[in-house]
C-alpha cells in the first residue's frame, strides 16, 4: 500500500497548529515553576546525549497514556493545568506531532521547542547527563 501522506506533510500540518517556542524563550523560563519541560526522546538518545535540566522524561510511545487520567499509566504531573508543558525531541518533528496529539486530547497548555535538542545544544543551552538528571530527581524527591 503506498503512503498517501508522508511524515513531512504530517509534521508541517502539526507545526501550523501548535505553539513553537525558540530555544532562547524556553531557556529564559527554565526556572519558572509554571513550566515543565518534557523530553520525549528514546531512552537510548537520553543515555547518549543527556537532557535539559529539570526535564520530565516521557517517552513518545507512552505520552498519550501518561496524559490521560483514564489510563492505568496516568502521571498526575500532567493534570496540573497551571503549568505549560514544553515538549522537545531530537529535531522538533516528533515533538510537533506529540504537541498536536496532546492538543487533540484537549490540552491547551502545550508547546514545543523549535529545532529540538539539536537546536538546544547548538545554542549552548544547559544540559545534564543522565547520571546528573537522576541525582537531581532523587534530590527533588528527598526535599
Amino acid at each position: 500500500m503506498p503512503i498517501t501522506k508522508g511524515f513531512q506533510a504530517l509534521v508541517d500540518e502539526a507545526m501550523a497548529q501548535v505553539t513553537t517556542l525558540s530555544v532562547d524563550t524556553v531557556r529564559a523560563r527554565l526556572d519558572d515553576p509554571k513550566v515543565q519541560i518534557v523530553d520525549i526522546r528514546d531512552p537510548r538518545e537520553l543515555e547518549r546525549e543527556g537532557t535539559v535540566p529539570g526535564a520530565l522524561l516521557a517517552p513518545r510511545g507512552m505520552l498519550e497514556f501518561w496524559v490521560d487520567p483514564a489510563s492505568p499509566y496516568f502521571k498526575p504531573v500532567f493534570a496540573d493545568e497551571g503549568k505549560q508543558f514544553i515538549l522537545f525531541c531530537g529535531a522538533g518533528w516528533r515533538s510537533a506531532l506529540a504537541t498536536k496529539t496532546l492538543q487533540d486530547m484537549g490540552m491547551t497548555n502545550v508547546a514545543h521547542i523549535d529545532g529540538g535538542f539539536a537546536a538546544w545544544k547548538k545554542a549552548a543551552a544547559p544540559t545534564v547527563t543522565m547520571a546528573q538528571h537522576k541525582a537531581e530527581s532523587a534530590a527533588r524527591k528527598g526535599a
